[in-house]
């Protein structure tokens, strides 16, 4: 029988850009890892966690692909990625962006180069795309992105100590163009590529079909980094560990979503998202 993997990354510094560190994620990342041992049969050999300066693009990228390479050599049916960190926007290269820009995912070495985004030093969503689409069909792929993309930049100068703050960097002013209010996740197939509004996924075994994501927000909405318990984390992962450990995973998918929602209702500014086949969304997460 095939095995599974999980990579579970959280980033609150980010080498080059100091003012921008958050506070949850590296928290989010280790709860993720606990939870899919201790609650969904995981073995600690089949996860890893990148944190803060091991989270680099070229060590986030070469987990996956190596996690990726195994599942084509048949090694691997399960794969689940989580992510925790800054969204942004860059410039879209391959023109499928109506907009003309690609959402992006800020891993910990960041940086500038001639005024927009150093592409060695970000991840578009478009990469994610063409990485887990060479996944074989019937490879079930379970990724959680607790991040924002928003044209509205950090909301509010001034954060109070426990305060909520949106996990978002403005692009540089070479990518910035015409602003938006989104957050669609990355592109997971294509041209039946996941969608926050109308996922368009074929119900036959074709490649992403058995993509699920989840996100922590929906468009034009911002995925906060906040304080619970005595110390912080994402309010999307916060929420959505609350939810299956209190109902010790006895909820199909939309059922989990549907309960954070409700618990995060009037407290947070976003509703979080669930993308994938109907099948898929009526069963509780496999362990």
């Amino acid at each position: 029988m095939a095995g599974k993997r999980a990579l579970f990354v959280g980033i609150n510094k980010f080498a080059n850009y100091p003012q921008f560190a958050l506070n949850g994620c590296v928290n989010d990342a280790k709860d993720m890892a606990a939870l899919y041992k201790s609650l969904l049969g995981f073995k600690a050999s089949e996860t890893s966690i990148l944190t803060d300066a091991q989270a680099t693009k070229a060590n986030i990228m070469a987990r996956l692909k190596a996690m990726v390479t195994d599942a084509r050599a048949g090694k691997l049916s399960y794969l689940v990625f989580s992510l925790s960190s800054h969204g942004t926007q860059m410039n879209d290269t391959s023109g499928d962006e109506p907009d003309g820009k690609d959402e992006a995912f800020v891993p910990y070495d960041i940086t500038q180069k001639s005024g927009s985004w150093d592409p060695a030093h970000i991840i578009s969503d478009d990469e994610f795309h063409d990485l887990f689409n060479q996944l074989p069909a019937n490879v079930l792929l379970e990724v959680y992105l607790d991040t924002c993309h928003s044209g509205s930049g950090l909301r509010g100068a001034e954060f109070g100590l426990y305060a909520p703050r949106p996990r978002f960097i403005a692009p540089p002013e070479h990518e910035f163009g015409k602003r938006t209010a989104r957050m669609r996740g990355f592109k997971l197939n294509r041209p039946q590529r996941l969608q926050l509004v109308k996922p368009k996924i074929k119900p036959q075994a074709t490649a992403g079909a058995h993509h699920i994501l989840w996100t922590g927000c929906k468009a034009n909405e911002t995925s906060a980094d906040a304080y619970f318990d005595g110390r912080y984390n994402g309010a999307f992962t916060y929420h959505f560990i609350k939810v299956m450990r209190d109902t010790n995973n006895q909820l199909s998918r939309k059922e989990v979503v549907a309960r954070m929602r409700t618990a995060m209702k009037g407290r947070f500014a976003q509703n979080p998202q669930l993308e994938g086949n109907a099948s898929n969304r009526a069963q509780a997460i496999v362990y």
